[in-house]
């Protein structure tokens, strides 16, 4: 049976302490329901603090890497693809993941939700940045999701019908 891809996508550089603290628990409840987590794979930011808290609770990581080696890679990925495509390799992030939850934002981030939209992906927003809230449900209220809490993101996901 095919698992449930749960993307994770948020800033690598310059993340806000609470949002590494979200996206470990997120992670940690991503493998407590028994979905795959997958991430941008380096050892930064959001993408290496979910992958921690996923691998902490027992779960299986996949990184997406930029660059054509595993040398940035978080010591908690399970399984690393390697690119070469720097940041083009956010569409594979997108199109690999069943449901996007960006944690936080970025340009990178932001850059990953257009994506998601724009290829009728959902995404569930876990960040406090109202401008962004405002910017991504306006520009596509079917698709984008607004949660306060970790817990409440993967209660949304659920309600998508993802992970069922």
């Amino acid at each position: 049976m095919r698992k449930t891809i749960i993307g994770v996508m948020g800033p690598g550089n310059h993340p806000k302490d609470i949002d590494l603290h979200r996206a470990y628990q997120l992670g940690q409840l991503i493998a407590q329901e028994g979905w795959v987590l997958l991430t941008g794979g380096r050892k930064a930011g959001v993408m290496d603090a979910a992958s921690k808290g996923s691998q902490a609770a027992g779960g299986l990581t996949v990184g997406i890497l930029p660059d054509d080696s595993t040398s940035q890679m978080s010591e908690a990925v399970d399984i690393a693809i390697v690119t070469n495509m720097g940041s083009a390799r956010n569409n594979i992030n997108v199109l690999s993941s069943d449901v996007v939850v960006a944690c936080g934002m970025g340009t990178g981030t932001a850059s990953e939700i257009a994506l998601a939209l724009n290829n009728g992906k959902q995404v569930v927003l876990l960040t406090d940045a109202q401008d962004s809230q405002r910017f991504f449900t306006n520009l596509s209220p079917e698709q984008v999701f607004l949660a306060t809490s970790p817990e409440e993101a993967i209660k949304l996901v659920k309600e998508l019908g993802i992970g069922n």
